[in-house]
């Protein structure tokens, strides 16, 4: 009987989170079948003399009133706590209400396969917040190759002319303003905050897809590191969040108290619940660019490829001693500050006087790391930084100049024309990404490859270097046999090496020979008569119906005859 008794009060117990005593009868020293359940926080031994049982009684009327008044202590704390956490996300909400904004935009991306078209119009949705100076900041794949713009407010029913003032798409950042001063009425600013820690919890807000008010999403950090930005095809720090960032969200903030944290920009493919936010430090570099310039200015780069030196072989074999870290120099861009002063094989083992890791990384807050390239990123454009390198096992220090830096092939070419260049039926253009882009999703693997590894691995020798290719013939009489030639490289023309695109065009049309040859990758050539190709281009651009023979950016305005003589 005793051990079924036990057993139902441990069940109980384990419920209900209270500890059974047997009691021992002082007189007899014998069990009892009396059981006293006491709360966890009290601690006794069996071998305890135990009152007799009317001042039991009173003991467990005393321990019953001492864990009410505990358990109403406890909830008063957990209320007051609440209350404030809960006060604290509505008021943050409540501000944001009167700042958030939903972005309507138009717009029409540029065909890379037929570079005198542009793609179906689209029409697409975003966020946006107002900042201080009466500017709006959204992201920049929201406004990107836009043709009219449009901003409403939270619970109004009047959208708003907008403009854009400067965008980042390295950094997917833009600046909106709106001129009608109605706009502004009752307006609130929001201002910029600190990048927060781990679990931190942030609220996002924005205008997702799905309805048509606004939406608060809540979040917790869950990491901070550089991360590729889809949209720019950078590298920059980035939040990784909790959250659903669905399209719709993107331009919208995260906040944290009353203060912004970052903006939603995108999420993760396949994953659930995974969305990211731009940070603080990349949201002001961008914004101080715009104001001490005038226009979007870049990140930095320093133009160097490394390779970690996590090795033990490798850091002998260069001379670094145990206590040395740092990784190792394989490539530098001809374009660099650094291609001055550094050489292949140094080991760069600090920047800024901040410790590089063998696995190119540095300290970050609290006991966090990050690649070193992102003290480079945050350094503004022609600011001057401190590398100490081992050069032939020994120490060196380097004072070496910053600045953005574009590659041999754009990774993206927003908001501009393409160029491109028709003669004879032959469609010239500069090789960009983009262009590649066309080839669908799975653009890597489906495009040429010989054209693929060279815009993702070659480095310009010349500011205005171009890679010009034939993109493709529009077949005629005069370049019947030439179809295969295209997606080929243009090395030069009637044996001058092209630097770029104009000038190819220019050695075209002062071509004074009889006939004009061009010499391709894989040690192809081109030949057509001079006189004949001329008649036969206007004969294709009207077949096809392109209306100029080049675009607007390789005309020259004061020498009208060259658009002329393409077209005649």
């Amino acid at each position: 009987m005793l051990g079924s008794a036990l057993r139902r009060v441990t069940r109980l117990c384990s419920s209900s989170s209270f500890s059974s005593f047997i009691i021992f009868n002082n007189a007899t020293n014998t069990t009892s079948s009396r059981l006293l359940l006491l709360p966890h926080y009290h601690h006794f031994s069996t071998a305890t003399t135990v009152p007799a049982v009317h001042e039991t009684s009173s003991l467990r009327n005393k321990l019953y009133r001492d864990t009410r008044a505990r358990r109403r202590v406890v909830r008063r704390r957990f209320v007051k706590k609440s209350s404030n956490v809960t006060t604290n996300t509505y008021a943050a909400i409540e501000l944001a209400l009167d700042s958030v904004v939903k972005v309507f935009t138009v717009s029409r991306s540029p065909n890379y396969f037929l570079p005198w078209q542009n793609k179906s119009q689209r029409e697409t949705t975003g966020s946006g917040f107002v900042i201080h100076g009466k500017k709006i900041l959204t992201n920049a794949h929201v406004v990107a190759d836009h043709t009219f713009l449009m901003v409403k407010k939270h619970g109004g029913s009047t959208k708003y002319r907008a403009r854009v003032e400067a965008v980042g798409h390295e950094c997917d950042l833009a600046i909106l303003v709106v001129e009608n001063e109605e706009f502004w009425e009752g307006v609130t600013f929001l201002e910029l905050g600190d990048t927060p820690f781990l679990q931190h919890s942030v609220a996002v807000v924005g205008y997702p897809q799905g309805g048509d008010n606004i939406s608060v999403t809540k979040g917790v950090v869950s990491r901070v590191e550089p991360t590729q930005y889809v949209h720019g095809a950078t590298q920059l720090m980035a939040i990784q969040i909790d959250a659903a960032i669905n399209p719709g969200n993107s331009g919208g903030p995260a906040i944290m108290g009353n203060k912004v944290v970052g903006v939603a920009f995108q999420n993760l493919s396949g994953a659930e619940n995974i969305g990211y936010i731009i940070p603080v430090p990349v949201i002001k570099h961008f914004i101080i660019g715009v104001e001490e310039n005038g226009k979007y200015v870049g990140f930095c780069s320093l133009g160097l490829s490394c390779q970690t030196t996590e090795n033990v072989q490798l850091r002998k074999f260069f001379g670094m001693r145990p206590e040395m870290t740092g990784v190792l120099v394989d490539k530098i861009n001809p374009l660099s500050d650094a291609h001055k002063i550094l050489k292949k094989d140094d080991i760069v083992l600090a920047f800024d006087s901040v410790p590089i890791a063998n696995d190119g990384t540095v300290p970050f807050r609290n006991r966090e790391r990050i690649t070193f390239d992102h003290l480079v990123s945050m350094k503004k454009p022609n600011e001057k930084c401190l590398l100490k390198v081992l050069r032939d096992a020994k120490e060196h220090e380097f004072s070496i100049t910053l600045r953005p830096l574009q590659p041999l092939v754009p990774v993206h070419q927003f908001d501009k024309i393409p160029s491109y260049y028709i003669f004879a039926g032959l469609v010239f253009i500069p090789l960009t990404q983009p262009y590649l882009h066309e080839y669908g999703e799975d653009w890597y693997n489906t495009s040429p490859r010989r054209l693929c590894e060279r815009a993702l691995r070659e480095l310009p020798k010349k500011a205005s270097e171009q890679l010009v290719i034939l993109s493709q013939v529009l077949m005629d009489d005069i370049n019947a046999g030439y179809e295969r030639f295209a997606e080929l490289q243009i090395k030069k023309v009637n044996g001058v090496e092209i630097e770029n695109l104009k000038h190819l065009c220019e050695q075209v049309e002062n071509c004074s020979a009889e006939s004009l040859r061009f010499d391709l990758d894989d040690d192809r050539v081109i030949v057509l008569d001079y006189q004949m190709a001329k008649i036969a281009t206007s004969r294709i651009l009207e077949l096809h119906r392109i209306p100029s023979a080049m675009s607007s950016d390789l005309r020259d305005e004061e020498n009208p005859g060259i658009e002329l003589a393409c077209t005649s």
